[in-house]
C-alpha cells in the first residue's frame, strides 16, 4: 500500500486490538456505529464458535476523527477484547514477581497452525505467544479499517459484497451476485444466495461438528461500480489483480485466489472467455458477460470487480491430531484451544474489508486527493472522459 495504509497490534486474548489507518483523505463522514456494523457481520454465520457468545464488538476512535468526519490526520480505533478478563495475567505485560504465577508454557504445537513454524522463528520457548498473535482474532482490526475504506469507496459510488459459494463439498447454484441480492445474503445464516445450499452446508456443518472435525470453503467477494483506469500493465507489481490477490492472502487460512471465471477459464476455448465489446450511448463501452472479473491487463475496467478465495478448514479440532512436545520430542496429541467449526461466512466479511483497503489504496494512487472533495471530483472527471471517447 502506498496512499492508504494500516498496521493493526494486539493478543486474541489481550486488554484490546488497535489499528492506525493512515492516509484517508479529511472530510470523510465516519461514525463508530457504522464501522460496529461491520464488526457484528465478522462475529456472525453459521459454525462459529463460542467465541463470539463473549464478544460483542465494539470500536472506540481514538484520533483522526472530528465531529463525525476525518482530517487527514492517522485514524487511530481500539477494539476491547471482552474475553481478556477472564485470562487473568496470562498475557501480563510485566512478568510476575511470584514465579509460580507464571502460566504453565504450550509446548505441542497445532497441526496447520503457525504455532511451529513461530516458535522456531522467534525462538520461544512458549506457543502460546504465537497464538495469540497469529489468531484471526486479529481480522476485526482489520474490518474495522476497511469498514473505513468502504465508506471512501462508497462516496465515487462502489459498494462491496460477499456471499459464500461453497462450504465443504456442498456448492451454492452459479449465478453472479447482484445488488438486489446483498439483503438476502446478508439474512442467511451461511451467508448464501441459494437457499437450497445454504441449508445443506448447515446440515455438513453440524455433521463436522458431531464428529469433531471442521470445514473450509469458497467466497465470492464483488465490487460493484469501482472506478475504471486503476492499476497498470507497465509494471507486474503495478497491475490491480497483484494487489488484490496480495490483500486476500493476508487473510488467515485463505489458501488460494481467482478473478473472474478464474480457474474454469483454463478449460475453455477463447471464444468462450473473452468478453466481447459493445457501445453504449449512455453507459460507454461495455462487456456484458464480465468474465475477466472487471479487470483486464490489470487496469480496472468499470464492470464489477469479482474475487474468489479459497479457505482451509479451520486448523484446531475437537477431536486433535498428532503432534509432538516441543520440549520431550515425545509423540502426543495436539493442544486445542476453543474455535470455529467453520468460520467461511465471517471470511467473507475480513475479505470485504481487506480488498476495500487495496480498491481504496489504489485508488488514491490513480486519481489523489487531500480531501474527499477532491478524491470524487478526480473520480467524476475521469468517468466522463471515458464515456466521450
Amino acid at each position: 500500500m502506498t496512499r492508504l495504509r494500516f498496521l493493526t497490534a494486539g493478543e486474541s486474548h489481550g486488554r484490546q486490538l488497535t489499528a492506525v489507518l493512515e492516509g484517508c483523505p479529511a472530510g470523510l463522514a465516519v461514525s463508530a456505529a457504522l464501522i460496529d456494523d461491520d464488526l457484528a457481520r465478522r462475529q456472525g454465520g453459521y459454525g462459529r464458535g463460542a467465541r463470539q457468545a463473549i464478544e460483542s464488538d465494539h470500536v472506540e476512535i481514538v484520533g483522526g476523527v472530528r465531529y463525525g468526519r476525518t482530517t487527514g490526520a492517522p485514524i487511530a480505533l481500539a477494539v476491547a477484547n471482552r474475553d481478556a478478563g477472564n485470562w487473568g495475567d496470562v498475557l501480563a505485560v510485566e512478568a510476575p514477581e511470584d514465579p509460580a504465577a507464571v502460566a504453565e508454557p504450550v509446548r505441542v504445537p497445532r497441526p496447520g497452525h503457525a504455532d511451529l513454524a513461530g516458535a522456531l522463528l522467534y525462538d520461544l520457548h512458549d506457543i502460546r505467544d504465537v497464538i495469540e498473535r497469529a489468531s484471526a482474532r486479529e481480522t476485526a482490526a482489520r474490518v474495522a479499517c476497511g469498514a473505513v475504506a468502504k465508506l471512501l469507496l462508497a462516496g465515487v459510488g462502489c459498494r462491496m459484497a460477499s456471499h459464500v459459494v461453497a462450504v465443504g463439498a456442498e456448492r451454492a447454484a452459479a449465478p453472479r451476485l447482484r445488488l438486489d441480492d446483498v439483503a438476502r445474503v446478508e439474512a442467511d445464516p451461511m451467508r448464501c444466495a441459494d437457499a437450497s445450499a445454504s441449508a445443506r452446508m448447515r446440515a455438513t456443518v453440524d455433521a463436522a461438528r458431531e464428529a469433531g472435525d471442521t470445514l473450509g470453503g469458497v467466497i465470492e467477494v464483488l465490487a460493484f461500480g469501482y472506478p475504471p483506469g486503476v492499476g497498470t500493465y507497465v509494471q507486474g507489481d503495478r497491475r490491480l489483480e497483484s494487489a488484490l490477490a496480495a490483500a486476500v492472502f493476508t487473510v488467515p487460512a485463505i489458501k488460494g485466489v481467482e478473478f473472474g471465471l478464474g480457474f474454469a477459464a483454463a478449460g475453455l476455448p477463447g471464444s468462450q472467455v473473452h468478453d466481447v465489446l459493445e457501445h453504449d450511448a449512455e453507459l460507454g463501452y461495455v462487456r456484458r458477460s464480465g468474465n475477466a472479473g472487471g479487470i483486464e491487463g490489470g487496469i480496472s475496467s468499470g464492470d464489477t470487480i469479482v474475487v474468489r478465495a479459497a479457505m482451509k478448514p479451520i486448523a484446531t479440532l475437537s477431536s486433535p491430531l498428532r503432534s509432538v512436545d516441543m520440549g520431550s520430542h515425545q509423540a502426543v496429541e495436539s493442544h486445542f484451544e476453543r474455535s470455529d467449526i467453520c468460520a467461511v461466512p465471517a471470511a467473507g466479511v475480513v475479505l470485504e474489508a481487506v480488498l476495500a483497503l487495496a480498491l481504496a489504496d489504489a485508488a488514491l494512487e490513480r486519481f489523489g486527493g487531500a480531501t474527499v472533495s477532491e478524491f470524487r471530483t478526480a473520480v467524476d472527471a475521469y468517468r466522463a472522459h471515458c464515456l466521450s471517447r
